[in-house]
């Protein structure tokens, strides 16, 4: 009968198996390499989900801002053609009306824009507003032209009041906290992966290294930036009510 050699531990360090320190108990290669495939993946991973996170925090914020900046424009139009209709209302009525409007446009202008900021917008000028629709409606006409005037302002109030509410609820919109920290903590861990990794950056790639840095800094800073619509410097100003202003000073 044949008997089985038995085979001792050296025999093991040869073509047909993993040597002894490189490899693990299932026969894996031992990666603890700066450039291994362990941190490429992670590395990789790391990268993807910033840029997710990153991708929504100015995505959003953006399409928001687009359409509040129309919504400014469609709201200063609609004053703008309220005035120029409240010109078929009789003299003291085309003056009371035209005042009113020139009033509410300056308040949001100059003295609504600040609260704004902080995401609510102020209560006197729905006040105004109100004040203006009940002035209206106790308007006693009886001319067939002046009561097409009345109705052509009345339906640009209501356009003028649908445009406010948007833009309060335009104010009031903001990533949730929890966005805003994911974004700085990806970025953190996107910067600081390769050193964790075992990565020395020296000479050029230093270089590189913080222009990686650099980047990331700008592009939290943008997430923050224009994250609120009405602040900032990529928010919504008031240049449509500022245009809105010189329109008036045109109406004969």
């Amino acid at each position: 009968m044949f008997k089985i050699p038995s085979r001792r531990k050296d025999d093991f360090d040869d073509d047909d198996g993993p040597k002894s320190g490189e490899g693990g108990r299932h026969g894996g290669a031992v990666d603890d390499a700066a450039d291994g495939p362990t941190a490429g993946h992670a590395g990789a991973m790391l990268s993807a989900l910033f840029l997710v996170v990153f991708a929504i925090a100015v995505i959003v914020p953006w399409t928001v801002a687009d359409s509040a900046r129309q919504n400014t424009y469609a709201e200063a139009q609609a004053l703008t053609e309220a005035f120029w209709a409240a010109g078929g209302l009789p003299e003291t009525d085309t003056v009371m009306v035209r005042d009113a409007l020139r009033d509410y446009t300056a308040f949001v202008a100059d003295a609504e824009w600040k609260p704004m900021a902080e995401g609510r917008l102020d209560s006197a000028g729905w006040a105004r507003l109100d004040a203006l629709r009940q002035a209206l409606d106790d308007l006693d006409l009886s001319d067939r032209e002046q009561i097409t005037a009345r109705d052509d302002v009345e339906d640009q109030l209501t356009e003028i009041f649908a445009a406010r509410r948007q833009r309060a609820v335009d104010a009031a919109t903001s990533l949730p906290a929890g966005v805003l920290a994911l974004n700085v903590v990806t970025a953190g861990l996107v910067l600081a992966f390769p050193l964790l990794a075992g990565a020395r950056p020296r000479g050029k790639v230093k270089v590189t290294y913080l222009l990686m840095a650099l980047s990331l800094g700008v592009s939290v800073y943008l997430v923050f930036a224009i994250n609120h619509t009405f602040t900032g410097p990529l928010g919504v100003d008031n240049s449509a009510f500022r245009t809105a202003q010189q329109e008036f000073a045109r109406v004969p």
